[in-house]
């Protein structure tokens, strides 16, 4: 499948007898997985992004089809190649009513560098590229960085803007070894949870967060762009995929996410909508290719087989993936060849199925050194991503049958991600949606060696390093030539696939339903937002 930024939404005629003003004051919306934190610099993943998004917003955004569109910056340019210049909108205001100014960036970009709790790096890779901030005026700045960046304003799509009264300071400068001027402690993660320091300009406020009950928005009355439809919104999670369409068919809930496929037709039939969108999302195993000595490993030898290159083929060739997306995904996924769908800008266009072949992966061990195979465990979390205990039990069980004995350890979210950061895991599920629209994105974080200095690497857990891809990807995301910097993209990605220190499995399509007499814009990148939510005509 091509993979195409348009909307597929498979929605129902639904009734306006609804649209009052009083069906417009609360949504409920049943989340599958909770958000950990509401500081918005804490960690990337889809559930917090999708909740701050609501009340933070970036320079730069991502259409729901992954196009730039305007933010808090009305404008961009180069000035020359490593230099970008930005205007930043005049009506932007925060919800306490301060002007959103060239300060707040200024600040925003420091408290990511002195964001001592955040949990991995990725909004640290695009900080740390940044050599100089550069105010001219409250509304214009310009952003130096060290060497050329075309993708910056990709990456600043990704990077919430906060207020600059979240701590004490004197004139602000980007100066991170000397503080920046500010004065006080930076707030962490806990800080931010308490509720005081969410000021954003986003279309919401925060009402409520308590872990484990729910969370309430109140919409921003002051709203400097277009209000949203409803007044309030009450997010709940509900893991089991049973329970929250038990929620919305009895009317506790308005709108809910992932669905299970099987149970559209029972959707369609009960006259409740949903929608269908493919997401950018790949779902794959990181292997731990780095250490000679693995924790959840053991081999005959006393080695690590993972080390391996022929054994990491094996491990691909034994996964059959159109069966995972028939049976676990119930037919709502793409089989994955690559990292990134194909069509995304970088991507390999004629890049061929991976093969399921477990004779192949037999004679591929063997010739590893493994006739008889090793044992390893699969680490994933259960309450993330959708399917995602029954995906590794599925896959656990095609490498048993190539002779790996495959253990299966999955946990709460709020216990893997810490983890695999500490490199706790030998194999470990990874979902990552590349959310700049190119395939650079999950080259940077997950693959390339790990170097603070450059802002790559932050999420390589796994340890894997090669000399050739790395050069590549650095000469690409340098290359101001659309068609070269494609070209080099696409051969970094190759030797990623060749060495398959990263096995892909599939691209997941978001799914959400939802009642009469509301209309739902599904996003590429599964965020599920109040905004997109409209009252029906």
């Amino acid at each position: 499948m091509r993979f195409e930024f348009t909307l597929k939404a498979v929605t129902l005629s639904l009734a306006c007898a609804f649209a009052s003003t009083a069906f417009a004051q609360t949504l409920k919306i049943g989340l599958a997985s909770e958000p950990t934190a509401v500081d918005p610099h804490y960690h990337q993943t889809t559930p917090n992004e999708a909740l701050i998004s609501h009340i933070f917003e970036p320079l730069v955004r991502m259409s729901p089809d992954m196009e730039l569109q305007p933010a808090l910056a009305k404008s961009w340019e180069p000035t020359d190649d490593t230099t970008w210049t930005f205007k930043l909108d005049e009506k932007a205001t925060f919800s306490n009513g301060d002007p959103f100014t060239a300060n707040d960036v200024v600040l925003s970009f420091c408290r990511i560098l002195h964001n001592e709790t955040a949990i991995g790096s990725g909004l640290m890779n695009v900080a740390r590229r940044i050599q100089a901030i550069q105010v001219q005026d409250d509304k214009t700045l310009q952003i130096k960085t060290s060497v050329p960046y075309p993708l910056l304003p990709n990456e600043l799509a990704r990077v919430p803007m906060i207020w600059n009264g979240v701590v004490q300071h004197e004139n602000l400068r980007f100066d991170p070894e000397n503080n920046c001027g500010v004065t006080s402690a930076w707030p962490d993660v806990n800080a931010f949870n308490k509720g005081d320091l969410v000021v954003g300009t986003g279309p919401y406020t925060l009402k409520s967060y308590v872990k484990g009950t729910g969370i309430e928005l109140e919409r921003n009355e002051n709203y400097w762009g277009e209000k949203p439809d409803w007044k309030n919104v009450r997010m709940t999670a509900v893991p089991s995929a049973g329970p929250r369409l038990t929620g919305l068919l009895a009317g506790d809930f308005d709108l809910i996410e992932n669905p299970a496929a099987r149970d559209l037709k029972r959707i369609t039939d009960s006259g409740f909508g949903h929608t269908i969108k493919p997401s950018v999302r790949v779902m794959f195993f990181q292997l731990d290719v780095g250490r000679d000595q693995s924790p959840l490993v053991k081999s005959p030898k006393g080695d690590n087989p993972l080390q391996n290159q022929k054994v990491r083929q094996a491990m691909s060739l034994a996964i059959d993936r159109k069966a995972i997306v028939e049976r676990i995904m119930d037919g709502v996924a793409e089989p994955a060849n690559q990292y990134i769908p194909v069509g995304m800008f970088g991507s390999i266009t004629d890049a061929p199925a991976l093969e399921y072949n477990p004779k192949k992966a037999k004679e591929l061990l063997a010739e590893a050194g493994y006739p008889d195979g090793f044992e390893l465990t699969l680490s994933a979390t259960n309450d993330r991503y959708i399917n995602d205990a029954q995906l590794t039990q599925a896959v656990a069980q095609y490498l048993s049958r190539i002779g790996i004995k495959t253990n299966v350890d999955t946990m709460t979210r709020s216990v893997y991600f810490p983890k695999r950061a500490k490199r706790e895991f030998s194999v470990a599920l990874g979902g990552w949606g590349s959310e700049t629209g190119e395939a650079a994105n999950f080259l940077q974080y997950w693959v390339t060696t790990t170097n603070k200095d450059l802002g790559v690497g932050g999420s390589n857990y796994g340890g894997y390093s090669n000399p050739e891809l790395d050069n590549k990807f650095l000469e690409a995301i340098r290359t101001l030539d659309d068609n070269k910097r494609s070209e080099l993209l696409q051969q970094a990605v190759q030797l990623s696939l060749d060495d398959m220190a990263h096995i892909p499995l599939h691209f997941e399509s978001g799914v959400w339903a939802f009642r009469k007499g509301i209309n739902y814009v599904g996003r590429a990148d599964q965020r599920t937002m109040a905004t997109h939510a409209t009252i029906a005509e």
